[in-house]
């Protein structure tokens, strides 16, 4: 994946594609300048869907979310861009037949949602939503993708004081040639979990600060 920004930088990616691998198609997707990410992760039973986490990420969109700081729950969205976030949510895994967990990607501009995609399975946030929120999560989804049980036959109690932010980690000091840029292809080898009782935390009040230079300046 490329972030281009004219017709020049265009040609030169789409020959050196093309050219690397004859008869590929290209994909071109119009890119929301300084939008915010969010994911939302749920389990659909075919007849009912559970949205498990909605995460806002920290870089704006554009930046893979595998190397994006998130926070769950979100801090900054406003209630209608949550209720369209779940909203389309619920409407996506119901309309692809889903049975079992899925992960969807938006991009927020002037409260506008947007879908980046979908991916009808688990993602690398759903363990780190069931961490957070102390709910066994794959377990449940496991056993709805079996047959065994529906949404309706669990009871669900989140567990979560505050907020738990997703930490990328790198490993640039063990590839000292390698391009410590980030965009869309995901350069991260892991993530960790960082708790906070409230947004007061000076460590996310430096994440946010900027977050803030990424999207105002």
């Amino acid at each position: 994946m490329k972030i281009v920004i004219n017709e020049q930088e265009l040609e030169t990616h789409v020959v050196n594609i093309l050219k690397d691998i004859p008869g590929n198609k290209v994909l071109l997707d119009h890119f929301l300048d300084k939008a915010i990410e969010a994911e939302a992760d749920a389990i659909c039973d075919g007849e009912d869907v559970y949205i498990i986490g909605i995460m806002e990420h920290i870089e704006p969109a554009g930046i893979h979310s595998g190397d994006s700081n998130a926070v769950l729950p979100p801090f900054d969205l406003s209630p209608g861009v949550i209720t369209q976030i779940e909203e389309i949510t619920r409407k996506i895994a119901l309309a692809m037949q889903v049975k079992g967990l899925i992960n969807i990607q938006f991009a927020i501009k002037d409260d506008q949602v947007f879908v980046i995609e979908a991916n009808p399975r688990a993602s690398r946030t759903t363990p780190f939503i069931a961490k957070a929120y102390q709910v066994p999560y794959l377990n449940i989804a496991t056993k709805v993708m079996l047959g065994a049980n529906k949404l309706k036959d669990f009871t669900i109690e989140k567990k979560l004081e505050g907020y738990a932010i997703k930490i990328p980690v790198f490993s640039f000091e063990k590839f000292p040639g390698v391009d410590k840029r980030l965009g869309p292809e995901m350069k991260s080898t892991g993530e960790a979990i960082y708790f906070i009782k409230d947004l007061k935390d000076p460590y996310f009040r430096e994440l946010d600060r900027n977050r803030s230079m990424y999207l105002y300046n």
